[in-house]
């Protein structure tokens, strides 16, 4: 395979290819679909939504090598002087809201947002903060190591990293344009820019990582893109399409496979086919936690005696490793009743807390954590 080599989109792959994609896409695009709709009806919804966000930035995160867990961001929330690799994780978390809300208040995914939300996502992190927001004016590559000589991939030169992201804007925005390649579509089957938007987001993700318009960051914030595809396209809302789990169970083969795509024969085929699969185990990962989150609550809230022991029980389902502070704040409770009502969870096997803490004593919903990590 060639180390150089990305062709501006659509795609094109073999019809046979097109038959086995379609009919894989149609069971996990109703997988899909119900579990958006399950998680929009559930009644612990607004509880765990930070915590999905969360779960999605640290796999990301951690697909680029940064040694970070749900545990350590969970237990360590608050911190004044947050490590490196909490900063990472918490930047995506904000460049993953910044670009959600800007969809969903009807921005389209243009070159402007993919620089700003870059500049969040590298700020104040390690790596190439100076060139946060902006793109690459110099020749980089894929590799293991920093001799260009041992790359696994050179992607496009600097000076055509503008037209290719246009390119790539109209394809992830539904809109033609002449920049797109042009095919005989007798020789196979074309995934333009009206394509399904599972398939949409696969390419687009590609697309991006081929490109790489940025000297560090592409990968966490082409799989960003993932989700805000995901929005635009009114396929779910966000918490529900955070794929990164799946793809860092597997972190080889993604690789491997985003590797396959580039060159001069590239296997859109074997990628999509993955990634396909991948939303569905994500989908299916989703409804068995979302089940397990509600069996979960609604056993607790039968022990509570107290109203104000039924909202603390659920907060913690935002917050599974709290204290009476937080709590008070966050339900504008007395600080007696925030303490009373903690400790009556912990009496009741819901909670546990170090009984032998005097100071700043935590309470942890082990069993969410459970659940979710």
């Amino acid at each position: 395979m060639s180390k150089e080599g990305t062709s501006k989109l659509p795609i094109m792959i073999p019809n046979e290819h097109a038959l086995v994609i379609y009919k894989l896409l149609a069971e996990v695009n109703y997988k899909v679909g119900y579990a958006s709709g399950q998680y929009n009806r559930s009644f612990m919804k607004k509880y765990i939504e930070n915590l999905f966000y969360l779960k999605e930035s640290i796999h990301s995160t951690r697909i680029e090598g940064t040694p970070v867990t749900f545990t350590d961001m969970v237990e360590e929330r608050g911190e004044k002087n947050p490590s490196w690799e909490r900063i990472e994780v918490l930047n995506y978390q904000e460049a993953l809201r910044q670009g959600a809300s800007s969809i969903k208040t009807g921005y389209p995914i243009s070159t402007r947002l993919i620089k700003e939300l870059h500049r969040t996502l590298m700020g104040n992190a390690r790596g190439s903060n100076a060139s946060g927001g902006e793109f690459r004016n110099i020749q980089n590559f894929i590799g293991p190591s920093n001799r260009i000589e041992d790359a696994v991939y050179i992607p496009i030169a600097a000076n055509e990293i503008d037209e290719y992201m246009e390119n790539l804007n109209f394809y992830m925005n539904g809109v033609p344009n002449s920049s797109f390649r042009k095919f005989n579509k007798t020789d196979g089957f074309v995934f333009d820019e009206e394509c399904d938007p599972i398939i949409k987001a696969a390419v687009m993700h590609v697309q991006f990582e081929s490109i790489h318009p940025f000297l560090d960051g592409n990968g966490r914030l082409g799989r960003i893109l993932i989700a805000l595809i995901a929005i635009k396209e009114d396929l779910v809302d966000v918490p529900v399409f955070f794929v990164s789990e799946e793809l860092e169970k597997e972190r080889a083969r993604y690789y491997a496979m985003l590797n396959g795509v580039r060159g001069d024969n590239p296997d859109w085929y074997s990628w999509i086919k993955f990634f396909i699969t991948a939303c569905g185990r994500m989908a299916d990962s989703l409804l068995s936690k979302l089940k397990a989150v509600e069996e979960l609550a609604s056993n607790g809230l039968k022990k509570c005696s107290l109203e104000s022991e039924k909202n603390i029980w659920l907060y913690t389902f935002s917050d599974p490793y709290t204290t009476a502070t937080r709590v008070a704040e966050n339900l504008h409770l007395a600080p007696g009743t925030a303490r009373k009502g903690l400790k009556a969870l912990s009496d009741a096997g819901l909670l546990y807390t170090d009984e032998t803490a005097i100071r700043n004593r935590k309470y942890r919903n082990y069993d969410l954590m459970r659940i979710l990590d």
